[in-house]
């Protein structure tokens, strides 16, 4: 059964003021729902430090984490030696390497983070934790279209419109040019917004895959976009009751 809400996150412990309740909220349900054992938190380091898999790892009945990101930091790497459960897998998380270094997982965390994913797309990378994974949670800003839309085809107008005033804003004359960290061109690097994802189009990825919807929460506007709500999804596989 679905369950559509828009409850606060219920938790013993109270989470650091960084670390967001819809996010939180869908962890709780997620782990929950599958009596998760393990949880992988893709590009969970920018703005909370690995904090959205450390709160899993204490949710009751977890005994395992991993976080990928590209830019493991200090701080990250701290509490991964003061958390053995806690394992660090450095690299792009849609790579072919680094979801065989995760591994079989009960539960996959996205948040904010497919929308900006390239090479790659979104769809693959959904498809590709899927092969790995039980449960699937998605909490991002949400496109308002009705079609999936590469935010470069807006134009440099269309582009700022569509995006944060505060986030990452490219070079348009350096688009095609190559990022010398990434080794690719700039155009399709994570750090800046890829896509408009209509929550129709991350659904129709999933249960064309045979997996489910079971929880959805509109949380409202997201900050100061008019084209994005945020969105909270929990996917689970086929073999899950």
């Amino acid at each position: 059964m679905l369950r559509r809400t828009r409850l606060q996150a219920r938790s013993e412990t109270a989470p650091p003021s960084v670390l967001q309740a819809p996010k939180l909220q869908a962890i709780d349900f997620a782990v929950e729902r599958v009596q998760a054992r393990s949880v992988a938190d893709l590009g969970g380091v920018w703005a909370v430090e690995g904090g959205y898999v450390r709160y899993a790892l204490e949710r009751p009945g977890v005994e395992r984490g991993v976080l990928v990101d590209t830019g493991i930091t200090d701080a990250v790497r701290a509490a991964a030696a003061a958390d053995p459960r806690l394992r660090l897998v450095a690299g792009e998380f849609g790579a072919t390497s680094s979801v065989a270094a995760v591994g079989e997982v009960d539960v996959v965390l996205l948040f904010d983070v497919l929308l900006h994913q390239v090479a790659p797309d979104w769809d693959e990378v959904l498809r590709r934790y899927a092969q790995t994974s039980r449960c699937i949670v998605v909490v991002e800003p949400t496109w308002t279209g009705d079609e999936v839309v590469r935010l470069w085809d807006l134009g440099q107008d269309g582009y700022r419109a569509a995006t944060p005033s505060d986030g990452a804003q490219p070079d348009w004359s350096r688009l095609d040019e190559v990022h010398p960290r990434y080794g690719r061109p700039h155009r399709d690097v994570h750090e800046y917004w890829q896509w408009g994802l209509p929550d129709a189009a991350r659904r129709k990825v999933m249960t064309d895959l045979g997996w489910r919807c079971v929880y959805w929460a509109d949380h409202g506007p997201w900050r100061d976009v008019a084209t994005a709500r945020t969105v909270a999804s929990v996917y689970v596989a086929p073999d899950v009751d």
